[in-house]
């Protein structure tokens, strides 16, 4: 992964190669404390957001430091999360711990399940290539393909048949990937979808989602929220602005088309309606800090709870310092009794 943080501080330090931070423990204080005092000059993208809070309860939490990424759930309801910087995948069943399941060599990013049961699985190898991993039934992971040209493989979204989209934040594309042999073509590559500014480590192109016959995809640098028509030859359609001024990481949709989206560094989980007006119904009291991605449960009592995993943090430290990763649950049928 070759993913680059440019930092202006104090016009001090112009460049620093943020895997070469992380690899090495000794250099985390430094970049943590740079990261803190950035995140107090955040745009209040959310400032007159209304705040409609749900309840929530932390499932599950992990040592700090710990940078859960992405969350799949099965139709059995169990829950399966990839933890970014050490490939790691966990599984966890419905009422029980989680579990150390499946690891890949290399760091991970998004997961989708395929129809066989197994997952597909962006991200990179030890070499850090892009490439797409397959993981089966039993947690046995293994190289599914290189991405040619590919840069920052992201969010993996479940089309129809084997086939997935599969995002690239720092090229901009979006990939249509054979989940089962791993090949993949460019199916759209937009300005859209990059960066504004190349400079800028925040992803493009983010989360992903196939509804209704559109593909839907967030822009977190952009702060911008597309659809993307899917044509009946399977091609890419018109675009069309969804929402602006919202930070989007990864995100779900229910069955009337609202979105339900965590905004990672804003520390909530805001609810997007298909008119595209936004109210806040997670934040950090709810425990959501860091959020990067979420999904419904798939159980017949759980289809109105989101499952929320985060990294407590560590990409925009809070003033209290990086806390714990978690799975947290949001009940959308029970508002918090926090506010």
């Amino acid at each position: 992964m070759t993913l680059f943080f440019q930092i202006h501080f104090h016009r001090g330090i112009r460049y620093a190669c943020l895997m070469d931070f992380l690899r090495r423990r000794d250099h985390w204080p430094v970049l943590l404390l740079v990261l803190a005092a950035r995140a107090q000059q955040l745009p209040p993208v959310y400032a007159n957001t209304p705040v409609q809070l749900v309840s929530s309860h932390t499932l599950a939490e992990f040592p700090t430091n710990t940078f859960l990424e992405n969350i799949a759930i099965a139709a059995d309801g169990a829950a399966y999360i990839n933890s970014h910087l050490d490939g790691r995948i966990y599984r966890m069943a419905s009422g029980s711990a989680p579990q150390a399941w499946a690891h890949v060599e290399g760091k991970v990013a998004g997961i989708a399940q395929r129809r066989d049961g197994g997952f597909l699985v962006s991200g990179w190898t030890k070499e850090e290539k892009a490439a797409l991993f397959s993981v089966d039934r039993r947690g046995k992971a293994s190289l599914l393909g290189l991405i040619d040209s590919g840069m920052f493989p992201n969010g993996v979204a479940a089309w129809k048949g084997d086939q997935f989209f599969v995002a690239d934040s720092y090229r901009g594309a979006i990939y249509l990937a054979d989940g089962t042999t791993g090949k993949t073509t460019v199916w759209l590559e937009d300005d859209r979808l990059k960066r504004a500014d190349a400079n800028n480590p925040t992803p493009g192109v983010n989360g992903l989602k196939a509804f209704g016959g559109f593909l839907y995809a967030s822009n977190t640098a952009r702060q911008q929220l597309f659809k993307i028509a899917i044509r009946r030859d399977g091609k890419p359609g018109a675009i069309t602005l969804v929402s602006s001024a919202n930070n989007l990481d990864d995100f779900a949709l229910d069955e009337a088309g609202n979105l339900y989206g965590t905004t990672h560094v804003y520390n909530s989980v805001v609810k997007v309606a298909p008119d595209g007006t936004s109210t806040v119904i997670a934040d950090a009291s709810s425990g959501v800090t860091g959020c990067t991605a979420l999904a419904f449960g798939r159980l017949s009592g759980d289809r109105n709870k989101l499952y929320v995993v985060t990294n407590g943090g560590m990409s925009l430290p809070p003033p209290s310092g990086v806390a714990t990763a978690k799975i947290v649950q949001l009940d959308l049928n029970q508002p918090s009794d926090k506010h």
